[in-house]
């Protein structure tokens, strides 16, 4: 759940959770569309199918456009889903690894704020910080 919650979180401060409501509101408006013009979607659950199909590419072809407004349609939730599913993935993982970089800076800073104190740390702390050399050290 916290997962989820950050997900949307970093939705919400670039912007794209805008893009992504327009995209679910387009999605469910071209099954809608689909619906009424095309005649091989019979029901509105046919045209979420045809609409899932066609935004993720898949293209199982069990349903297919054969009207000009329904071949429109799904041209545009293709290509709105396409920029969708690139934009969102990028943005994540570039939030994430901005993330990575703040926690290692916070590891560092405390880190280098300790060696500044160096001769009141206990022994115990001076063997922490040892340790810790010594692992940074193992890893390059």
């Amino acid at each position: 759940m916290l997962n989820i919650r950050r997900f949307f979180n970093i939705l919400k401060r670039t912007g794209l959770l805008h893009m992504f409501t327009g995209f679910i509101i387009c999605y469910f408006a071209a099954a809608l569309v689909l619906l009424l013009v095309e005649p091989q979607v019979t029901s509105y659950a046919d045209g979420l199918w045809f609409c899932f199909v066609a935004f993720s590419t898949i293209g199982f072809g069990d349903i297919t456009a054969v009207t000009l407004a329904g071949r429109i349609t799904v041209i545009l939730i293709t290509i709105y889903a396409m920029v969708v599913l690139a934009m969102i993935p990028g943005v994540v993982v570039s939030y994430y690894t901005e993330y990575l970089k703040a926690k290692e800076n916070e590891t560092i800073s405390t880190f280098l704020e300790k060696l500044e104190r160096l001769p009141e740390l206990s022994k115990e702390e001076l063997a922490d910080i040892s340790k810790k050399v010594k692992r940074f050290n193992n890893k390059r």
